[in-house]
């Protein structure tokens, strides 16, 4: 726990310069740091040691939250995002057919479908950071996954008794899960309050912080579970050990690249969402 919580600090200390200054080059710059690790973990881990396909995959991993921030426009980004993953799966199945039987089109596919979930979920912060009062709302999907795991882990340690789901994750329980939903949706209304009250321009839609938080709880401790799941399946323990006590950079940010999408899509989705008014 001593080394979980040092390293927690020093990675704060790291970060934070680069939410100041979250508004420049910076911040996609170390998204795509942090996307690139994010998919070499991965493919280490389901084994794919192919040259070509993990530089292919580590590059557009890298260059994709860099080309969110210039794009700048969610639709341009997106349909530019298409026609790379279209190249992308088209050059895993070439990669398939010359590999004389070594690599399997279901392999193929799998990397294609983790590569562009983490990518985009890297991305999305940053599309996030650019929306309408983006520098107030990006920090949520940091704030609510982390709360979600920190509340997730106490309260299920002091009351959990029921496990969730003990084939992919054993030491996760219901109680746990449901605390990490309450707390984290608190914590989420609170941030709206600290921010309308000091922030002029604001004024905080609580009915949606409410909404967005139950939602956002939920995907992030679900993308914590798919992630265990993968790692369940590979026999891996973690990503990796970047961060120590923490595991990999996937391990840590693995509930972020899930809940970043989700978010984006909620606020195109209707205007019941929008967190500032």
């Amino acid at each position: 726990m001593k080394t979980r919580i040092i390293t927690a600090i020093i990675c704060a200390l790291i970060f934070i310069p680069f939410l100041v200054f979250s508004g420049t080059i910076a911040f996609p710059i170390i998204l795509a740091v942090a996307s690139a690790l994010s998919v070499y973990e991965m493919l280490k881990c389901i084994g794919e040691n192919n040259p070509v396909i993990r530089l292919a995959s580590c590059a557009i991993a890298a260059a994709l939250p860099i080309c969110a921030r210039i794009y700048g426009d969610e639709q341009a980004f997106f349909n530019f995002t298409h026609k790379v993953f279209v190249l992308f799966l088209f050059m895993l199945f070439v990669v398939a057919v010359f590999s004389k039987g070594k690599k399997d089109v279901m392999n193929m596919a799998f990397v294609y479908v983790v590569v562009s979930f983490i990518t985009n979920g890297y991305a999305s912060i940053v599309l996030l950071r650019d929306y309408q009062f983006g520098e107030y709302i990006y920090m949520l999907v940091f704030i609510c996954p982390w709360m979600t795991d920190i509340f997730a882990y106490f309260t299920g340690y002091f009351f959990g008794k029921h496990k969730l789901i003990p084939d992919v994750s054993p030491k996760k329980t219901i109680e746990g899960a449901i605390g990490g939903i309450v707390f984290s949706t608190l914590i989420l209304v609170g941030y709206g309050y600290v921010m309308s009250t000091f922030v002029e321009e604001l004024n905080a839609n609580y009915l949606a912080f409410i909404c967005v938080g139950i939602v956002l709880s939920i995907v992030s401790q679900c993308g914590d579970l798919i992630f265990s799941l993968i790692k369940r399946k590979y026999g891996v323990k973690d990503y990796g050990n970047l961060l120590p006590g923490h595991g990999g950079m996937l391990d840590r940010c693995d509930s972020v690249i899930a809940s970043a999408p989700i978010v984006l899509f909620m606020f195109d989705l209707s205007g019941i969402f929008r967190l500032f008014i």
